[in-house]
């Protein structure tokens, strides 16, 4: 697992929180866009920043505070509007730029925000490097702000939609089409809201769209890749082929079949992990994933000869143990499928066309193909908290110890807390569905306990 450096603002995904409220104020904003300004603002060359959010209100806040900031660190700022994260990581590859930025805070719902930072390469940065943008943020920014004849300009980048559009269309095979399959894309009213469906149709599909009406408010609200039931009802009513659920940044995926069944990251994986190793396209005999995905993925792979290496929850942890191994596939089980030959970081939109590929490809329903394993029942609760984690009690960590060793072989329990909400999440997994929710409901219920009593 990755042992973190310790930060005060960043959590798994960047900075996050509620919007116009420190730190997802404009006043930090502004110190972030100085601070990072300040550390990648290094040799002669022009400076540039790409930003982008997504359709929440509170974007039109921190982007001019963010803007503010790289301005007046000397660089120059490119503007392209809602767009998804990995367009973001994208655009800031080909547009040569020294950091991307994205507004969004992904699944949550419109009152909270976040900001996500890219370096030049695309990837998401590393822990010392947010560390380091942290202690530049505490310090005297004074010498960050570069004189009046080297602050930055920003401009708008018109045509970065269309960027996108045509490399999602490129992971595609060229030889095959979308055309005689009805796709139901839900876009969480969020950043993909014009990109996906037009990639879809532009590649032969009949598309329904929904969640393409964003407001400043309702985006993933009853609608995305955490509340997929309309997008399954309406793939019934539709007759449709396939489901689509992306999330408020379209950096994630959960699917629906024919049959109105929700389908989530770990089964996308095994998909994509058997079509690619069938093709000799798999590489690092391994699947890279977190800690939360299923055991029935690490049979059906193991079945295989391949592994499955796992990391911290967080893509950008997945990403870093594939870029450490050499593997070119990797993925959460919420969603987060990373490919390297078609970008840096998660995308959601790619991930839903190597499944449609594999589907034409193989002529086989949705209901089939997506089946590839039958998961070990699995249960996930969230126990919110104030104050001090509940995980530091000494009870906490004896009643834990107590239920590993009840379950020993037999299954594993995963408590962590959240990187990016005050949330405890109780996990636990085993061959008995009885056994798994009777040990989720104990531990749940003393985490519960501790942190009423703080």
């Amino acid at each position: 697992m990755t042992n973190a450096p310790a930060r005060r603002l960043f959590g798994t995904d960047g900075i996050r929180g509620t919007a116009n409220r420190a730190p997802m104020d404009a006043a930090t904003a502004l110190r972030l866009g100085q601070a990072a300004g300040r550390y990648f603002n290094r040799g002669t060359h022009r400076h540039r920043v790409v930003i982008g959010k997504d359709t929440r209100l509170s974007g039109y806040m921190l982007e001019p505070a963010l803007t503010a900031g790289f301005v007046g660190a000397g660089m120059d700022v490119v503007l392209v509007g809602p767009l998804p994260t990995p367009a973001i990581a994208l655009l800031t590859r080909s547009l040569r730029a020294d950091l991307g930025v994205m507004i969004s805070a992904s699944h949550n719902p419109y009152e909270d925000n976040g900001i996500k930072l890219f370096g030049p390469d695309g990837l998401k940065l590393t822990d010392d490097q947010e560390c380091a943008i942290e202690a530049l943020m505490d310090g005297d920014l004074d010498a960050a702000l570069v004189a009046p004849s080297r602050l930055g300009r920003a401009s708008r980048l018109e045509d970065a939609p269309g960027r996108y559009i045509e490399a999602a269309k490129a992971s595609f095979p060229r030889s095959l089409t979308l055309e005689g399959l009805r796709i139901v894309v839900d876009c969480a009213h969020g950043a993909a809201y014009k990109v996906a469906p037009t990639v879809l149709w532009e590649l032969g599909a009949d598309v329904v769209p929904i969640g393409v009406s964003p407001d400043g408010f309702n985006i993933n609200k009853g609608v995305g890749s955490t509340a997929p039931a309309a997008l399954a009802a309406l793939v019934q009513e539709r007759r449709a082929n396939l489901g689509i659920a992306l999330d408020g940044d379209a950096d994630r995926v959960v699917l629906t079949d024919e049959t109105g069944q929700v389908v989530d990251g770990d089964q996308i994986l095994a998909l994509i992990a058997r079509s690619w190793l069938s093709r000799d396209r798999l590489r690092g005999g391994a699947v890279v994933a977190t800690v939360m995905s299923n055991m029935g993925l690490e049979r059906f792979l193991a079945a295989r000869g391949l592994d499955l290496l796992r990391t911290a929850v967080g893509d950008r942890y997945v990403g870093e143990r594939m870029r450490e191994v050499g593997c070119n596939l990797g993925g959460e089980q919420s969603g987060h499928m990373i490919m390297p030959e078609f970008g840096t970081t998660g995308d959601g939109l790619i991930a839903a066309l190597q499944v449609l590929a594999v589907l034409v490809d193989e002529g086989r329903p949705a209901s089939e193909a997506l089946r590839c394993f039958a998961p070990l029942p699995q249960r996930l609760v969230n126990v919110r908290y104030a104050g001090p984690s509940p995980l530091a009690d000494a009870a906490v960590k004896e009643a834990i110890a107590a239920e590993e060793a009840a379950l020993g072989t037999r299954g594993r329990v995963l408590i962590r807390a959240s990187g990016t909400e005050p949330v405890i999440r109780v996990m636990a997994e085993a061959e008995e569905e009885a056994l798994v929710d009777a040990t989720v409901a104990r531990l749940a219920d003393t985490i519960r306990a501790k942190a009423r009593a703080a």
